[in-house]
């Protein structure tokens, strides 16, 4: 048996499939679909939508199997995720990289496979539409344009799923995915007895950077700080823009002892951001957060909703302490131009 090689783009590739958000999600009708027109057009015993991570392929729809997902180091998937172009074993107990793969001598004794590498936008191949038989076979050309074609049908299946599910401005997860994700993970934190912690984001003066410098210069405040959030937290923790400039985070097997340091390093990435990139402003935020124990059953819902209301409160006592240390802290105008200082600070 011969493993897979590493594709050239493999920290790409793996990053584009984990920012799909579609790992260890249940079964969906479009891709569902797709799979059982497959195994009818096509006659064979199995069909697979199948997404290579690190160590695994795991099956987002699959017919005619009942295993979710293998090794990858046996997966005759990692071979066709090398090249663009379908790969087609004919029979493979006569090639030598699977004669004696466990796949072919035991279940499902794979004897034919066709795999078209499903291409995302960026190039990147994160998996197949694959097609298996115990029972060797061949291809002709009609077939391959046919198994293409329906290789299209998954990835714009996957491109719909993304642009649902993904910031278009900020890269990163918006309100629905999100959610989804961390609900997942809140349900994974309870099944294993792990704290939890929720932080909500909101950004100061945002709508002062608006209309002072113009929408382009607001996107870029939104980018900067989304790009801090991802390189401030863990990949394991969920990041996502819930609303204009309100953002959110969900921190699986954490408690409220690590945010201090983690908001700390946030805020001087922030800072170091803005010089690097020259911006005229500064991005600054409030936050609240909520911890919940192990074993204390709650909802996403309610963690949010604490969190929220923490973070309103906090900002509520620092505009009324910046009102108090203002001059003429009664005026409107006064309080406009120490807005306008701040936002001009760099």
């Amino acid at each position: 048996m011969i493993k897979p090689r590493i594709p050239h783009d493999e920290t790409t590739r793996l990053q584009t499939l984990r920012r799909l958000k579609i790992l260890d999600t249940p079964p969906e009708e479009p891709f569902d679909r797709v799979t059982r027109l497959a195994k009818r057009l096509f006659g064979v015993e199995t069909v697979l939508v199948s997404l290579v991570d690190e160590n695994r392929q795991w099956f987002k729809s699959r017919q005619g199997l009942d295993a979710c997902e293998t090794s990858r180091g046996i997966s005759f998937c990692g071979h066709a995720i090398l090249d663009h172009e379908i790969l087609v074993v004919e029979d493979a107990l006569l090639d030598e990289r699977f004669f004696d793969n466990p796949l072919v001598t035991d279940d499902p004794k794979i004897r034919f496979y066709a795999g078209c590498p499903l291409v995302v936008a960026n190039g990147s191949a994160i998996g197949t539409l694959c097609l298996i038989d115990p029972a060797p076979r061949q291809m002709d050309q009609d077939e391959l344009y046919l198994l293409r074609d329906l290789a299209t049908m998954v990835q714009e299946n996957l491109a719909a799923l993304d642009m649902a599910t993904t910031d278009e401005l900020t890269g990163i997860s918006n309100r629905r995915g999100f959610h989804m994700l961390a609900e997942k993970s809140l349900a994974t934190c309870q099944r294993l007895n792990r704290k939890v912690s929720v932080l909500v984001f909101d950004l100061d003066d945002f709508k002062l950077i608006n209309d002072r410098l113009g929408h382009v210069e607001g996107d870029n405040a939104l980018k900067d700080f989304s790009s801090c959030l991802l390189d401030t937290f863990r990949d394991c923790d969920v990041i996502g823009r819930t609303g204009g400039d309100e953002f959110c985070a969900f921190l699986g097997g954490a408690d409220e002892q690590v945010l201090p340091d983690l908001l700390d390093r946030l805020s001087d990435k922030l800072q170091d951001r803005c010089y690097q990139e020259g911006r005229p402003f500064e991005v600054k935020f409030s936050v609240g957060s909520y911890s919940s124990m192990p074993g204390f059953k709650t909802t996403l819902v309610d963690l949010l909703s604490q969190a929220d209301g923490r973070m309103y409160g906090k900002k509520h006592e620092s505009k009324a302490e910046s009102r108090a240390s203002a001059p003429f802290a009664g005026s409107p105008d006064a309080v406009a131009a120490s807005m306008a200082e701040d936002i001009w600070s760099i």
